[in-house]
Parts: structure tokens; C-alpha cells; sequence
């Protein structure tokens, strides 16, 4: 492919901002289509910036944070890929020809690459709790301090969500929509450098502000979205915790329960004291690093605290189209249908099954398989059968995390098999998620109204069995889909 690409930058006026401009100006490769810096300063004077060729285009959008400025700097953009670089980031001399490289051969199914980011620790000591912090960037999943995607899928997805209002969480958010709109993501070999800055000696008090963020994270993709963006388990629960216990000692040796209060002190000190221990460890540990984080160890948890329920107030009424877990149906959706197959040597993919769910799986989404399987009443197949063929398909096309499987027959009255919403609701439960949040992929009406009944979503994608009327029901009532793919990009990107 050519390197036809706008790179935008926004800023809220650092320094390193002409160097970086001056390098982009000299480095070897396809000159950009478009250099746009967003200043995203509330006010201030004008910007001085360097000659460069393109010529810089400023662009302003009124301090409402990077997601807004990059959201304003991408929309006055015409190439084809937009390259967002941080301000404060350095790139090689010659980023435009890396970047070229990384973008050359992309299909139409990739919306995005991403740089390795370095960040240079001192060779001399031991960082401190600062640096290694902004040394996890190094590690982060996706990060737009130096990141290209297509315009046609920033377009498609509308974007950087501007509730998103600091450098934190709003990249991985665009990523997750990207990825559940059937788009992939590339890791480039481009390598861009970030500093590390001295931010002050509370510094990561202040970054618990990134807990009301979090609580949109929630909200949006579900008590599992930590594990989507490839992110261990947060401290909340502990810091909760330590919270709770300091709190109730004060309000225990206010009101003259003495033991009670020493007993919940005790339990504050201990949870402070290893907490600020495991900070401390890995450190330089000099007496200025020690006294700063003694002090933070006892001011973050309650600020942690404070902000998720700041970010959980503010976003109560926020939502988000994306499921959290997509359901199948087996016979005719996921495998050729076999009248009540009992040897596993007939099962068969239908086509583009094992890409499509390599696609959910890769978007973080759970998976289910929801059956009707009456063979076994009637007495055409046994369990062991039934069992065989399942695990047959998971073979061929990878794990599902819940089979949920009607042995029943059609006169037998049970809460399960198809049409009713049995199986539906047991799936959701299972996989831990809100049937709201479900959605199934099915062939016929009876899979539409297990769905709609449950208060699940639901996408029919009929085959030659399948009746007109129930497609004419589904494409009032749900959605219609020509095939397993379209179903699982429809389903992903939240659409009808």
C-alpha cells in the first residue's frame, strides 16, 4: 500500500513539541499528507512552532482532553491513515519509512498499528515508583502515543469517546469498539521512545482520578473488561478494604468503642503498612522515596475509593451497544447439520466458522453454545454420543465457555428447549454477564424467541430449512444475517 497518511498531534503546549516536529520534518520516508497539532489549551497564546514541510496545521479544541483533541485533529484530517503521536514522545529519524514498512501489505480487515514504545530507565539506580509507572506503557496493549489507524474505521466507529477526559483509558476503549466492529489490530516494529516526567511527590494520588475512568469501563464492557485489554486485576477491592477500615476506626473512637476502633486501626495499619512495603521494595529506596510513599500508601486508597464512586455516579446512566457475550446455536449455524448425529467424523464447520469465532474470542467477548438436542429422548443418540459430537466441535472450532444442551422432547414441557428462554437465561448466568448483554446467533424462529423472550439479542441467518415467515418475523423483531460472519460482525459492532 502507499503511505497516505495525516498525522495528528495534540498538545497542551510542551516543550518537546518542536523537537518533535523538527524530526518529522527531517527523517527519511514518505513525507506525510498533513501535519495537524490539536492545542488543546482551555486559552493561551498562539503556538510557535517550526517550518516544516507539510506545513503544520493548528487546530484548536478548547482543553476537553486528548480524546476530544484527537477526535477534532482526525475529523480535519484527509489521508487514509492517521498517525497519532503524543507530544512528548521521540521518534527515530526515520519513523515515516518505519511507519511505512508497518502499514505496507495491511488487509482491509486490519484498522490499526501499533509502535513499540520504550521508555529509558536510570542505568545508575534503581526507578522510582514514578518511573516504573510510566514504564508500564511499555507493556500497554494499545497506546495512542504513537498509533495508526484507518480514517474509514475511526469513521465507522465514531471515534475517540470524549466521556474519556485524560490520557487514560480512551485509547483501549477506541481499541475494544474497533476490534468488536471485526477489525484487527497489528503490532508495528516501529520503535518510538517516551519520557518519563517528573510529576511531583503525590503524583500517583493524583492518578487515582483514573478510577472514575474505570467505572466507564464497567459500564461499557462488563465486570471482565480488565481481561479484554490484557490488564491484571486492579487494587479496589483491597483499597476498599483498607478504606473501610480506617474509616470505621474513626467513626468506632468517636463513638467510645475503644476496642473495637483499636481492632479496625490494627487492621488500617497492617493493610497501610504492606501495601506501602511492596512500594517501597523494588525502589531506590532513599529517605525522600520512602517518606513519599508512606504518605501516598495512606492517601490512596480512600482516594481510590473516592473517585470510582465519583466515575460510578457520573456514569450510571451510561451504555454501550457492544455485547459481552455472543451464543450459538449448533446445527446449522456453527456446524452442517447432521439429523441427529451421533459420530463425531461428521462434523463439519460451516464456512468462515473458525474465523469468525477466532474474531470473538480475540475481541474478549464469552462464548456459548445454546442446543436443542431431542435425539436423546427420543432415543436416536445417547449421552455419551451427544458428548462426543460436542467435543468434537470444540476441536475443530476452540473452546466455548458454557454448553447449555436440551435433551427433552417437544412434549416432555420443560423450562429449556427452544423456544423457551431457559437455556438463554442458564448461559448468561453461567458466563457471569447480563442476559441483556447476550446475544444469539441462530437458523430458526424458535432461536429468535428463546432470545427475545430472555432479553437477549438475537440474529437469525437462515438457511434452506429455515421458514419465510420466521425470517420476515426476524427482521421485524431482531436481525437478518446471510451468513455465520456477517452475523458475528453484525453482533460484535452492536448493530441491528
Amino acid at each position: 500500500m502507499s503511505a497516505d497518511y495525516s498525522v495528528v498531534i495534540p498538545t497542551t503546549g510542551r516543550d518537546n513539541l518542536r523537537r518533535l516536529l523538527e524530526t518529522l520534518d527531517t527523517a527519511s520516508g514518505p513525507r506525510p499528507r498533513e501535519i495537524i497539532v490539536v492545542d488543546d489549551r482551555p486559552d493561551g497564546e498562539d503556538l510557535t512552532l517550526p517550518d516544516t514541510e507539510p506545513p503544520v496545521r493548528v487546530v484548536r479544541s478548547g482543553g476537553r482532553g486528548p480524546a476530544a483533541a484527537r477526535n477534532a485533529g482526525w475529523r480535519h484530517a484527509t489521508g487514509a491513515w492517521i498517525a497519532f503521536l503524543d507530544d512528548d514522545v521521540v521518534i527515530a529519524a526515520d519513523w515515516p519509512a518505519r511507519l511505512a514498512d508497518d502499514l505496507r501489505d495491511i488487509d482491509e480487515t486490519t484498522a490499526a498499528s501499533t509502535a513499540r514504545i520504550e521508555v529509558a530507565l536510570p542505568a545508575h539506580r534503581k526507578p522510582t515508583d514514578e518511573e516504573r509507572g510510566v514504564a508500564r506503557l511499555a507493556d500497554a496493549r494499545w497506546i495512542t502515543a504513537d498509533m495508526a489507524y484507518r480514517r474509514t474505521v475511526l469513521a465507522e466507529v465514531g471515534g475517540f469517546d470524549e466521556r474519556f477526559p485524560r490520557a487514560f483509558r480512551e485509547d483501549a476503549d477506541l481499541a475494544i469498539r474497533v476490534c468488536l466492529a471485526g477489525y484487527r489490530i497489528a503490532d508495528g516494529r516501529r520503535r518510538t521512545s517516551h519520557p518519563v516526567r517528573q510529576t511531583g511527590a503525590l503524583a500517583s494520588v493524583r492518578a487515582q482520578r483514573g478510577n472514575a475512568d474505570n467505572a466507564l469501563m464497567r459500564r461499557k464492557y462488563g465486570a471482565q473488561w480488565r481481561q479484554r485489554i490484557g490488564e491484571a486485576a486492579g487494587l479496589l477491592p483491597r483499597h476498599t478494604l483498607t478504606t473501610a477500615a480506617g474509616a470505621a476506626a474513626l467513626a468506632l473512637g468517636v463513638t467510645r468503642h475503644r476496642r473495637a476502633a483499636l481492632a479496625c486501626a490494627t487492621v488500617w495499619t497492617a493493610l497501610t503498612a504492606d501495601f506501602a512495603a511492596r512500594r517501597i521494595a523494588p525502589g531506590p529506596r532513599t529517605p525522600v522515596e520512602v517518606g513519599q510513599m508512606i504518605l501516598s500508601s495512606a492517601l490512596i486508597p480512600p482516594a481510590a475509593c473516592w473517585h470510582r464512586l465519583r466515575g460510578e455516579l457520573r456514569h450510571r446512566h451510561a451504555t454501550h451497544a457492544s455485547p459481552l457475550a455472543l451464543l450459538f446455536d449448533r446445527d446449522d449455524t456453527l456446524i452442517v447439520d447432521v439429523p441427529y448425529n451421533a459420530d463425531p467424523a461428521k462434523v463439519r464447520p460451516v464456512p468462515g466458522a473458525a474465523d469468525a469465532l477466532r474474531a470473538v474470542r480475540a475481541a474478549g467477548l464469552r462464548l456459548g453454545v445454546v442446543s436443542n438436542q431431542s435425539g436423546v429422548a427420543r432415543g436416536l443418540i445417547s449421552h455419551a454420543q451427544l458428548a462426543a459430537v460436542n467435543s468434537r466441535v470444540e476441536e475443530l472450532l476452540g473452546p466455548f465457555e458454557t454448553w447449555q444442551v436440551c435433551v427433552h422432547g417437544e412434549d416432555d414441557g420443560c423450562a429449556c428447549r427452544k423456544p423457551a428462554p431457559g437455556m438463554v437465561q442458564r448461559a448468561a448466568a453461567q458466563l457471569g454477564v447480563d442476559v441483556r448483554r447476550c446475544v444469539l446467533i441462530g437458523d430458526t424462529g424458535a432461536d429468535i424467541a428463546a432470545a427475545t423472550s430472555a432479553g437477549a439479542r438475537a440474529i437469525l441467518v437462515p438457511t434452506a430449512r429455515t421458514r419465510p415467515e420466521e425470517v420476515e418475523r426476524a427482521r421485524r423483531e431482531a436481525a437478518v444475517a446471510p451468513d455465520l460472519t456477517e452475523a458475528v460482525r453484525l453482533a460484535m459492532a452492536g448493530g441491528r
